[in-house]
Parts: structure tokens; sequence; C-alpha cells
């Protein structure tokens, strides 16, 4: 008699839960579990098996409510304890052990089941795994649904670490179908043509994979299909190296084109925008990948681009292969030949990356004009080379110390100090409020390419001031230095300084950084106040006026608002790109 005849009681509520960098991100890690569960565990499993998601910023204790809550099913009489399986990142273990340490003392019957890439290495001192019940390390498309019949059926694994099974991709079942209506009309839609990296970056998760394994793209095309038919529109590729596999990426993006050919055709005033999302490899566009590329239309393709370092002694001390001056040719080829989005990416505290090289980085990127350039901080990612090498018992390298909590930034290296590194923290932030948000595009240009009447290009242990006692402090000087021009020094500068006005890298409205900005670019930068004026101005409007910053009352009722071409899906790039704070499809509860 199987678990699903009457004489067999009903299997107790399962639920799926994580808690998300922000609502926009829809986990599809969680979606993969719940496609597999009927397959590799029972149709009855499925049935049993819902699905929750938060976000980080949402109270414990109306987390664990709402879980309480989806543990009751008024409709099932069985002796059988319910399953809670948690995903758990970098971004969201803390408030994910508060979480479950509530709901252990709340119901301690309930099996508490993790899995992410954060509990699947170093889980001796760990506190979410000393609460938990089990552990699955790795892959758990498989492992879990049969770990959920094991302990409602039996018989129960006698290890709580258990390592997940990597079944061949054909014997997993796409999530695609798991997304709700809700889902396609307000989130972003993760979803993968492969799994895996063939690269060996040390500071990556990526690097453990043996290989890149891709999913049968003609199975991959007919779920695209499926749900462009039900309304999908925004599509972020999980893809660690999209344009590695040339056929399936082809076929792919064919894929695109034509139905953008069928709604060129159906002239639909009302058609959702296209948007397409990708991570590739810089130094690799084969003729074939150009000649499609050349074809899509504006506002539809994004391309994360992770440079990380142009520092060749850098790359190889992580084990990073990239040929500089083929990703330079690639990156200005994009921007002249495609109507692409460039996002690109920076680490800061990578082994032997000083402040000087790194600033020799960010100016060569600037120089080449790509859209956006996230600037990231190293995080020590547990299971990574990079992550081993300051295990107790290592032998010491490079000088990296991490910060002991999560996310486990890096502090202080061999050649940054402590110091230099929270400088650049704050640098980062500004950046994004400034550069990356789109709303200073004009000035911004003032700001890293003007003609001051003095340059600043000093290194950041020159201007650390602390943060202000008072709004009255006055602004910090920036020194003088016969370097040639930097864009990375100009802002540097500029940082700081805001630093020293404001003492906040958070709550900055834009009408606050409209008048920081011209106070600094005038008083500071020795800049006619009628072109500094003029460009914010420009901006300001383009961005969508709505309210009067200082420097500017009296001028906005002389222009009308009109949106800049391509500022709103600027905009939407940056909510879509949100976090930053992947959601890992390959390691789950």
């Amino acid at each position: 008699m199987t678990e699903d005849s009457k004489a067999v009681p009903a299997p107790a509520r399962i639920v799926l839960a994580t808690l998300n960098a922000r609502y926009i991100h829809a986990a599809l890690g969680l979606r993969y579990l719940l496609a597999n569960m009927a397959r590799h565990g029972s149709p009855a499993l499925r049935s049993a098996t819902v699905l929750r998601e938060y976000t980080i910023n949402r109270p414990a204790q109306a987390i664990v409510d709402d879980l309480l809550l989806a543990l009751s099913d008024p409709c099932a009489a069985t002796p059988r304890a319910p399953i809670v399986g948690f995903g758990v990142y970098i971004w969201n273990v803390a408030q994910t052990t508060h979480v479950v340490r509530l709901l252990k003392a709340a119901r301690p019957d309930v099996r508490v089941v993790l899995g992410g890439p954060e509990v699947s290495y170093e889980l001796e001192d760990q506190p979410i795994v000393a609460l938990a019940d089990y552990v699955i390390t790795g892959w758990g498309d498989v492992s879990f649904p049969k770990l959920c019949h094991a302990l409602q059926y039996g018989p129960r694994p006698l290890m709580k670490v258990i390592a997940g099974e990597q079944p061949p991709l054909d014997q997993i079942d796409l999530p695609y179908g798991e997304f709700s209506d809700a889902d396609l009309a307000h989130r972003v839609l993760y979803v993968e043509a492969s799994r895996g990296c063939p690269y060996k970056c040390e500071f990556c998760l990526s690097a453990l994979d043996k290989t890149a394994w891709a999913f049968d793209v003609d199975t991959f095309l007919v779920a695209l299909h499926q749900l462009y038919g039900r309304g999908a529109r925004h599509f972020k590729f999980f893809d660690r190296t999209f344009n590695l596999k040339m056929d399936a990426c082809v076929r792919i993006l064919q894929f695109f084109l034509d139905r953008l050919a069928d709604e060129a055709r159906a002239a639909s005033a009302q058609a959702t925008p296209l948007f397409l999302h990708f991570e590739v490899i810089p130094d690799y566009l084969p003729e074939r990948l150009k000649a499609c590329l050349t074809q899509f239309p504006p506002g539809v393709l994004q391309f994360e681009v992770g440079i990380q370092s142009f520092n060749p002694e850098v790359q190889q001390r992580v084990s990073r292969r990239q040929d500089n001056a083929k990703t330079e040719a690639n990156l200005r080829w994009l921007l002249a030949s495609t109507h692409a989005h460039l996002h690109t990416d920076l680490i800061f505290g990578l082994p032997g990356e000083s402040w000087l090289s790194f600033a020799q980085g960010f100016d060569r990127l600037v120089g080449l004009g790509p859209h956006e350039i996230q600037l990231g901080v190293l995080k020590r990612l547990r299971g990574t080379a990079l992550a081993r090498r300051s295990l107790p018992g290592a032998v010491p390298e490079w000088g990296m110390v991490y910060a002991p909590d999560a996310p486990y930034t890096v502090v202080q290296t061999d050649v940054l100090t402590s110091e230099e590194i929270g400088t650049f923290v704050r640098l980062a932030r500004y950046w994004d409020l400034v550069a990356n948000s789109g709303r200073f595009s004009g000035t911004v240009a003032l700001l890293l390419h003007g003609s001051p009447v003095q340059e600043c290009n000093a290194q950041p242990a020159q201007i650390v001031p602390k943060p202000p006692e008072s709004p009255e402090r006055p602004p910090l000087e920036p020194p003088a230095s016969a370097a040639p021009h930097s864009a990375f020094a100009a802002f540097a500068a500029f940082s700081e300084w805001l630093w020293v006005r404001s003492g906040v890298t958070h709550g900055l409205s834009p009408e606050a950084l409209v008048d920081y900005l011209f106070d600094y670019l005038c008083a500071q930068r020795g800049m006619a106040p009628t072109v500094v004026r003029a460009a914010l101005l420009a901006d300001y409007v383009a961005g969508g006026a709505r309210a009067q910053p200082a420097c500017l009352r009296g001028f906005l009722a002389l222009r009308m608002p009109v949106p800049a071409p391509g500022s709103a899906g600027l905009a939407q790039r940056q909510q879509i790109h949100g976090n930053h704070a992947p959601q890992a499809s390959k390691i789950e509860p």
C-alpha cells in the first residue's frame, strides 16, 4: 500500500521559505524544489507543499506568525511533524537565524531543514545549523524531496548533514510553471539555461563547479515560450557564463528576436517592453554572437560584465583568466555597435589590489564609458578557495582580514588599511546615489572630467576625516597634487567632502544631493555657478523635478519636466538590479 492510499495518513504541511533581499526578487531555487516534489518525493508531498517568501526587512516575529499560519492545515489530520525548509544566503543568514530560533521556540515539533550556499560549508560553528534539524549541502532539487519523503514515511536519515545529490539536468523538472501570475506581473523572473562555471576565480562559489552544464535547449525554449505566452517580459538569466555555449546562446537570443518581430507585426501599443539581463564573459564575443546582438532595439538588453580587476597580478592571485585587451575591445564594440546597456563590476579588496591599483582600473573602465559601474567590496564566501586561505591553521597569505559577521566584508589586506576600506565603502555608496542612479548624468561628467581650478588626486590616507560633530563643520579642503587627472580621485575627493558635510551615507534625498553637488563643484572645484547650475537643472528636470533644491529656486519654473531619453529605462534597470543579491538556484534547502 502506498502513502497515497486512504489507509495512510496524509503528509504534514511542508513550507518552502526564504528571506529575499527585496520583494521584486522571486526565489528561483524554492520553485525548483516545489517543481520536483512530486517527481522525487511523491504527488501527496507536492500537494502538501506551499511556498512562502519574505524580505529581510520584515520583522522576524511577523515572519514566524505567517509560517505558523501556513503550517496549520485544518483539512489534514496527521501525526506527522510539519517541515519548513529555509534557503540561507550570506545576505539573510542573520535574519533567518532569528526566525528559526523563534519558530523552534513556538513549535518545537517542526522539522527545520536548511539549504543554500551559506550553510553548505564551514558548518561547525554556525548558530543556525545548531538550531536546525537537518542541513542539505549543495544541490537540493532531488535531495530535499527525498528527505521530506523519508521524514514523512521513513526511514529517517541518521545524519543531520546530508550531501546534496547532483543529478543529470534532464532529471530535474524545470520550475517556471511555479511562477504565479502575480510574479509575472510584478517581479523579476530568474531563469537559467545552464548551471555551473568553468572558471576558477578564487573569490567566487561558482569556481567550485567542475564545469558548466547546459539544460536541453529545446526543453528550455518550450518553457520560455510558455512564460512569454503568459505575459512574462522581464527575464534575468542566472547563468554565470551565458555566452559560453554559443549554439544555445544564439538560439535563445533568436527566440527573443522572433518574439520582438511578432510584437512589431502586431503593432500593439499596449505591449509590455521586453527586458533581458545576461551575465557575459567580457573577452568572448564571436562574430555569430555579434551579428545577433546588433539586431536588438534599445532598452531590451542589459549585460552584466564582471571585470573585477584590470591588474594582471591581482588576476593571477585569484586564478582569474581574463584577456584585458579583448575585454576592452569588446566593451568598445558593444557600446558602439549595439543598444545593450552595460552594467560592469569592479571588486575592491582583492589580494594585492591597492588603492592606487584599483583607481587605475576604475579610470580605465570609466574611459571605456559603460552605462553603470558597480563598485563592490570583497566578501568572504564560505567554501571558496580564498575563504579557505583564512581558515584557522591555514598559512596566512596577503594579510586578508574579514569581518566576523555576515556579509563577512574584507576589513584589511597587506596593501589596504581598514581606514582605506572604510573610505571606499562610503565612496561606493555615494557612487550609487550620484552616478549609478542615473539622476546626474550631466553633472557626473563635470565632476569626473570637468576643468576645475584645483585637481585632487590624493591617496585616501590623506583624506580620511572623522564624521562631523555638527552641520556647521567647515568643508574639507582637497589637497593639491601634481599627479595626472584621475576620475577616481576626483570622485574620492567629492565623497570625503560629502561625508564631512553630511555625516551620513543613507537618507540623502535627490534635492539634498543637488545642493551638495552645487556647493562642491562651485566652492571646491572652482567651476562657474552658471555652468554647474545648468547641468544640475537639466539633470533634475529630466529626472522628474518634484521639489525645490535651494540652488535651483527660481529656475525650475522656466523648464518643463521632460524625461530624458532612456532615463525611465535606467531607473527600471536600477530597480530590477536591486540589491545585487543573487538568488542562488543550485543550492537550496
